[in-house]
């Protein structure tokens, strides 16, 4: 158990160096902001990322390190949740080889270097199922009693066959593993106060208890009802924060995946499973999902069984969910957790074990290579298969801001009337990364005259701010004819002025351009 956790921390270590280095891509810098401006709920997710990121910028300051440090340790939190429910599943052994699979998969070893909800999900999902799987083996009696013989056979160690109780036995047991129960309805809550699918997870353990006779008994006990409770408890600052919102982030997460019909379906779903096989690599991919069937199909161990239930659910509501809308490939995550704690604890033949060692090889030079792609341009790449391209040239942009408005300057406080001058952008994604990159991180509002609603449009907004005689800078594409949006500012400012052109480079590429546009005087409230 020690050396699995070794070189979970091992792999960490190298993601903080990478996190240090790497400029914040744009979701990130929006996350950023979110972090300043602490509250119960946002318009895209709910708040964990927001806190997670507070917590290390306080740390470390506001850098790149200092804003993905609190999703790394939430990551390693979650690493080591998941290697100890291995180790509980698979002994050492188990142990052991999941430690290697979350430094190898893309999904840990590049997913869990940003600062986005997918790093405090995971986490939480890991102790969810981590205190689920307690839960369920505190039922059963003292030692090896009502242990299978198929199951026996199948265990490594005797750690890895902490059996599950007959019904019988567990009936009259029937407040055992209450406090397990509790710590998942706890670990539930802070899931769904990171990313709402985490409810997946609670509905397919309640499908894999109605397919179990075994599990079946669990509907008879307090433990999952309580965990509900708590589970309720921990997410209601969220739940009341959307209430007083118009539950606009339900709204739109509900709207964002399961929206309007789109494109081929088949494009689609062969999209889904290569983005899944892309997190995963393509061998380790394919023996997960093996395990999953394997897993699936062995009524004889039902925690092996409940878990491969979580990841078949999660996939399928994916698949399902593709046949509509377009799934991007990070939402199925919690799907992939589960799989990878199967592979780790099947005893596979020497010829899959063999095929394993290959994807491990495949999985680590995947993240091997996205790593130097991160910290170095490589000038034959297209931007396109550039993962953190769009990381890039902001900087440039915050000092030709500076350069182009000598005569004014940019601040995060408003004065009465004064000529005070503004920042903003039209889309979230460049405000955040221009109030991130500019000297003192000043307040940059985001007009969304042209992008979809987001987090901005709650905080007060240039319309709330502006007054009288007020001085606007704003960041639009640069295009041959005036934006749009400077087309609908126009009549609000007295004078207009075609700023520089900027271009956003990453080594020899140039990633974007834009063009800075000054508003001066404010004569009609925007």
């Amino acid at each position: 158990m020690r050396s699995a956790i070794a070189v979970l921390a091992a792999a960490v270590a190298v993601r903080l160096v990478i996190a240090a280095i790497v400029p914040l891509v744009p979701d990130e810098a929006y996350y950023w902001e979110w972090s300043r401006h602490l509250a119960a709920g946002y318009f895209d997710h709910p708040p964990a990322i927001a806190w997670l990121v507070r917590v290390g910028t306080v740390i470390a300051g506001p850098t790149p390190l200092g804003v993905r440090l609190g999703p790394i340790v939430a990551g390693f939190a979650g690493g080591c949740a998941a290697i100890s429910l291995a180790h509980r599943l698979g002994g050492a052994r188990g142990a052991w080889r999941m430690a290697v699979l979350l430094a190898v998969v893309p999904l840990a070893g590049v997913g869990l270097v940003l600062a986005t909800p997918d790093a405090p999900l995971l986490a939480s999902a890991a102790l969810l199922l981590w205190a689920v799987d307690h839960a369920l083996t505190e039922t059963s009696s003292a030692g090896t009693a009502g242990r299978s013989t198929s199951e026996a056979r199948a265990a490594p160690t005797a750690s890895a066959t902490i059996p599950y109780a007959s019904p019988t036995t567990a009936g009259q047991r029937g407040g055992a593993g209450l406090g397990w129960w509790l710590a998942a309805g706890a670990a539930l809550g802070l899931g769904m106060c990171s990313k709402y699918t985490v409810v997946l997870i609670p509905a397919a353990v309640v499908v894999a208890c109605l397919v179990s006779p075994v599990l079946r008994v669990e509907f008879r006990r307090p433990g999952p009802y309580l965990a509900s409770g708590v589970a309720a408890i921990v997410f209601l600052p969220v739940a009341r924060w959307n209430a007083e919102h118009d539950w606009v982030s339900f709204r739109f997460q509900l709207h964002h995946g399961l929206g309007a019909v789109s494109g081929s379906a088949v494009g689609r779903e062969l999209t889904l499973i290569g983005g899944q096989a892309g997190l995963v690599s393509p061998v380790l991919f394919v023996l997960a999902v093996v395990a999953v069937g394997r897993a699936l199909t062995d009524r004889h161990r039902p925690r092996h069984f409940v878990l491969a239930v979580v990841a078949v659910f999660g996939w399928v509501f994916f698949a399902a969910s593709a046949v509509r809308r377009p799934v991007e490939p990070n939402w199925p995550a919690l799907a992939v957790l589960p799989a990878l704690v199967l592979l780790a604890t099947w005893i596979p033949s020497p010829k899959w074990e063999r095929w394993e060692q290959f994807g491990v090889a495949i999985g680590g030079a995947m993240v091997v290579g996205a790593y130097v792609v991160a910290l170095v341009p490589i000038p034959w790449l297209p931007l396109r298969a550039d993962p953190v391209a769009r990381a890039y040239g902001w900087n440039e942009l915050a000092r030709a801001v500076v350069a182009d408005r000598t005569r004014d300057t940019v601040t995060s406080a408003p004065v009465a009337f004064g000529g005070h001058t503004w920042l903003a952008a039209d889309r979230y994604q460049d405000a955040a990364e221009l109030a991130f990159n500019m000297p003192r991180q000043p307040l940059v509002f985001s007009l969304n005259l042209a992008g979809r609603p987001n987090q901005y449009d709650l905080w007060p907004t240039a319309r709330d701010s502006l007054r009288p005689g007020d001085t606007l800078t704003a960041v639009f594409d640069d295009v041959p004819d005036p934006p749009a949006p400077v087309a609908r500012l126009r009549p609000h400012f007295s004078r207009v002025e075609r700023g520089a052109v900027v271009e956003l480079h990453r080594g020899s590429h140039v990633v974007a351009r834009r063009r800075l546009w000054h508003f001066f005087g404010l004569t009609v409230p925007l």
